[in-house]
């Protein structure tokens, strides 16, 4: 059975903007949501329309056998992951097989889909992998460009490096949660005056990052790098991912070392992991390297990118709706994934099951495709009227950043849901005692 059949369909009714059509089957891990003495034990399941399939029940039923089994009876997706591409390929062809509409295993089981299906409503999701390492990558020429021309000479916004090679950093794998966490305003030194001593604060610009990243699903060993026309092979799926930003706390600490505190307190990630597989008919090729990259980040395949529409929105505390005040592309990224995880490793350095790779800040050309604040609002100097007439240069207490993406074509629709993070005020902390 293809998977990118566009005749294929399930027998579950599914609305056709839905992001979790049968041609997508994204992983994550849930639970069901009850009281204290209900059963909230963490499981797998890939979502379909408005439901949660849980696959530990068709494990259990004998209905989804991989190799080295069973997989989806725990917490976590690192152990399928890990397992290898056979068993990824083999149980996406089997649970599309058995949602199909002409499948009648659990078309014409009200038992079993009692067992199940489960609403997405009716449950809670959690963090799906279990993260080893998180990298942060700043791989958009147009994000690199804008905040260049900001803070530094507007003729040379980009640093030699740059268009030589993906820049990144090792960031804070504690700190990666899953959408719907609350964020706490982080605190910490910021120098408001060049001409004094840093001050003790709350962070002042607090900012949203539209990223996607990428989940390791094969690892290397040290030593031992990963050849770029090799590198889809290691790439298991990808998540959206909000990497929270506090400028002003960055501003201070970034030099001469790179970010740090401004960047270790929430790394915020959606539920599901959207297979390479599902987004295969999705590919599309990467803006045009200019210098050629080296021979080792020189890739083969021209349709090394992928066609994902993505949004953010800004929700006020107590405002009835939300504000969309960002549209972008993944396409636009300069440094493909491939790139990105050849480059990180050709030192030698060891990646594993799990590790994700923020992709950077993604921003388009045009100031309504820009992928945070500090570019919608041009630090601060353009700020953003929301509906309801309030108005934004920064994220303020009590605010809801949701971002969204999805690939639509030729009527297949593959989406990630959602991540969204609600900001609470700072911590008040009191040195005198």
């Amino acid at each position: 059975m293809s998977t990118t059949d566009s005749t294929l369909t399930s027998f579950i009714d599914i609305a056709a903007d839905s992001d979790f059509s049968i041609h997508n089957l994204p992983y994550g891990i849930f639970s069901e949501t009850k009281d204290a003495v209900g059963d909230n034990k963490r499981r797998a399941g890939v979502a379909i329309g408005e439901h949660v399939l849980d696959l530990s029940v068709l494990e259990a039923e004998g209905l989804l056998s991989l190799e080295g089994g069973p997989y989806f009876d725990q917490s976590t997706l690192n152990a399928f992951i890990d397992s290898g591409r056979d068993n990824w390929t083999q149980a996406r062809t089997t649970i599309q097989t058995l949602l199909s509409n002409d499948n009648d295993t659990l078309r014409d089981n009200a038992d079993l889909q009692n067992k199940a299906l489960f609403k997405q409503v009716d449950v809670t999701m959690y963090l799906p992998v279990q993260v080893p390492g998180f990298t942060d990558f700043y791989s958009s020429k147009e994000h690199a460009t804008n905040v260049g021309t900001m803070f530094r000479d507007p003729n040379n916004a980009l640093l030699p490096n740059w268009t030589e090679m993906p820049v990144g950093y090792n960031g804070r794998a504690s700190t990666v949660i899953v959408s719907g966490t609350d964020i706490v305003r982080p605190s910490g030194q910021l120098k408001p005056s060049p001409d004094e001593r840093p001050i003790f604060s709350a962070c002042k610009r607090l900012d949203f990052e539209l990223e996607t990243a990428f989940v390791v699903g094969k690892g290397n060993h040290i030593g031992q790098p990963i050849a770029v026309d090799d590198a889809a092979d290691h790439i298991f799926g990808m998540v959206l991912l909000n990497d929270w930003s506090a400028r002003d706390i960055q501003k201070w600490e970034y030099v001469p070392l790179g970010p740090f505190n401004a960047k270790t307190f929430a790394s915020e990630v959606s539920p599901w992991i959207v297979t390479m597989d599902a987004l295969a008919p999705f590919k599309t090729a990467c803006p045009t390297q200019e210098p050629k990259p080296l021979a080792y980040l020189n890739e083969k395949a021209r349709d090394n990118s992928f066609d994902i529409h993505l949004s953010v929105e800004l929700l006020p505390e107590n405002a009835e709706t939300a504000t969309v005040i960002c549209e972008t592309n993944f396409k636009y990224m300069y440094w493909s994934m491939a790139q990105q995880l050849t480059h990180h490793t050709i030192t030698g350095c060891k990646v594993e099951v799990g590790d994700m790779m923020g992709s950077g800040t993604i921003s388009g050309s045009t100031p309504d495709s820009y992928g945070s604040m500090l570019e919608i609002a041009w630090n601060a100097t353009k700020p953003v009227t929301l509906k309801g007439g309030e108005t934004r240069s920064f994220i303020e207490d009590g605010d809801t950043v949701i971002m969204k993406g999805y690939s639509e074509k030729d009527g297949i629709r593959v989406g990630f849901g959602e991540v969204r993070g609600k900001v609470l005020p700072a911590l008040s902390f009191d040195f005198d005692k």
